[in-house]
């Protein structure tokens, strides 16, 4: 049963898009690239599903949130050595989306599936959940979009981050088309977002990202673009020529980066075989630097980035979903 709710809610994930344009900038410069061959070191008879989210801490450990019959969240060392699982058999886990790790180490697993928003600290116990999943379903049954979005209840969610004071932000992506911001308790302060195309609505944002100063970086992917907002979620910008934006990153420290995925996967449909496979790098104020990528499943190729850890921003790492595997990339550096 539960390989039949991965299908059928992989078809709702790539639908959306395909009837949106895919404006994107023209005369880019590229970036040369390179990626790490076999960096994840799996143990024996352990093998990865889809590459729905990837993050890393501040030792370097990289987290891995992966799905295929079940959903699984597990942990690697700098080096790609494999330490260990968390979370195996949490009620909270039904169908991954994003995984994420706040300034403290603490690691954050956002279910679709369940509709919840999971913090565990870095020992690996939940410290904290967000959302709550139906009671009594056996394995992902979507809800219904609500008339009017309730402040503790998700939709599907997509996606999560915080602020400088430690503040929750939280895409509420596929069904109730919002962001909410929870203070540090995880205590409802504010939304915004109703499913439509106007500056300040959305159409399922789909992952996000946190700015220095605050600002809310949001994947709107059915509207093909990004947009911003402030702390207290008014609407800042829209960044429009990124293609089919599935993926977005911000890079730490004095110089912050804006890394955007352009991605459209193929699904064998001959009107959908026109896929991208690209990765943009921006400044925040969404001026483009540099892109680097192509569609396709080798080394230095990208199948449907669904997540980016830009922890170091010149060496990301991205989860493929149609290509089950994370890849190391090593920005500015020649094959």
């Amino acid at each position: 049963m539960k390989l039949r709710f991965l299908v059928l809610m992989l078809a709702l994930s790539v639908t959306p898009c395909f009837a949106q344009s895919k404006a994107k900038a023209d005369n880019v410069p590229e970036i040369p690239y390179d990626s790490v061959s076999n960096f994840l070191k799996l143990p024996d008879g352990l093998y990865l599903g889809e590459g729905i989210g990837v993050a890393t801490n501040s030792k370097g450990h990289v987290f891995v949130y992966t799905r295929s019959g079940d959903t699984r969240l597990f942990e690697f060392d700098q080096n790609g050595n494999y330490v260990r699982e968390i979370g195996q058999g949490l009620y909270g886990f039904e169908f991954a989306h994003a995984v994420r790790v706040d300034a403290q180490d603490n690691i954050w697993a956002v279910d679709e599936g369940s509709n919840m928003v999971i913090k565990f600290n870095p020992e690996g116990r939940v410290a904290m959940v967000l959302g709550r999943r139906p009671e009594m379903v056996d394995g992902f049954v979507a809800p219904p979009p609500a008339l009017e979005a309730q402040p503790y209840v998700f939709n599907r969610p997509t996606d999560v981050g915080w602020d400088a004071a430690g503040n929750i932000f939280v895409t509420d992506g596929y069904g109730n088309s919002r962001v909410v911001k929870f203070d540090k308790n995880g205590r409802f302060l504010k939304q915004v977002g109703t499913r439509g195309s106007q500056p300040g609505q959305l159409n399922l944002p789909h992952n996000m990202a946190m700015d220095a100063a605050g600002n809310v970086y949001v994947d709107d992917r059915s509207n093909t673009r990004v947009q911003v907002f402030d702390n207290d979620l008014n609407p800042k910008a829209i960044y429009d020529n990124v293609g089919n934006p599935w993926a977005i990153c911000i890079s730490p420290g004095p110089h912050q980066y804006l890394f955007v995925s352009n991605s459209l996967p193929d699904n064998g449909l001959s009107q959908f075989r026109d896929i991208t496979g690209e990765i943009y790098k921006m400044e925040l104020d969404g001026a483009i630097v540099g892109k680097f990528g192509k569609a396709g499943k080798q080394l230095k190729e990208f199948s449907t980035v669904h997540e980016i850890d830009c922890r170091n921003p010149d060496e990301l790492f991205v989860a493929e979903i149609t290509a089950f595997r994370i890849q190391k990339i090593l920005l500015g550096k020649k094959p």
